[in-house]
């Protein structure tokens, strides 16, 4: 069941845990089924070597929603996808605080080949030190034993802080965690 593990895999989890994270009333725990070697796993393995999946990355995006608390957020976006009944949202996201006050940001860019350029408004409160995290590349890029960084997080620095909030463009195929303080 070995499973090659590539940015398409990663945009499907970036996706789906921001799902989760937007029906954190409702959803108590979410489990990935396979952890190694097969379907949507994290780390691949072939004897004693060992390679992290851009699925693994998403994951590490994303952990700081963890025991934080949901923040409202609302989306207006395009669509993206090649049939047109067949189109999902150019963007998805969801935000988080954290025990500390600190919010966080993730989002994901699901079109193969468009930027999707994002006017982030923050409400009832100032943006101060920003800080991000990207995972970016075509949608078949993936790691291997003979390049396990391929596909790797990478720090973001595209994004400004503006008046009423943030202003960033997501690359095409891309994940961001974008932490507010």
């Amino acid at each position: 069941l070995y499973q090659q593990n590539t940015m398409r895999d990663a945009m499907v989890a970036a996706l789906t845990l921001n799902i989760f994270n937007a029906h954190s009333d409702r959803v108590r725990m979410a489990n990935i089924a396979q952890m190694v070697n097969v379907l949507q796993a994290v780390i691949l393995t072939e004897g004693e070597k060992m390679i992290l999946t851009p699925t693994y990355h998403v994951f590490d995006l994303y952990q700081h929603h963890q025991d934080a608390d949901l923040l409202e957020t609302s989306i207006e976006t395009g669509k993206t996808g090649l049939l047109l009944g067949e189109q999902v949202p150019q963007l998805t996201l969801s935000a988080s605080e954290d025990e500390n006050g600190v919010m966080h940001i993730t989002a994901a860019n699901l079109s193969a080949s468009e930027p999707c350029p994002v006017d982030c408004g923050i409400l009832e409160r100032k943006a101060g030190k920003v800080s991000a995290r990207i995972l970016t590349g075509p949608m078949d890029a993936h790691n291997t034993f003979e390049n396990p960084k391929a596909v790797d997080i990478q720090d973001f620095t595209g994004v400004s802080v503006t008046p009423n909030g943030l202003d960033f463009t997501l690359p095409p195929c891309s994940a961001v965690e974008i932490t507010v303080e």
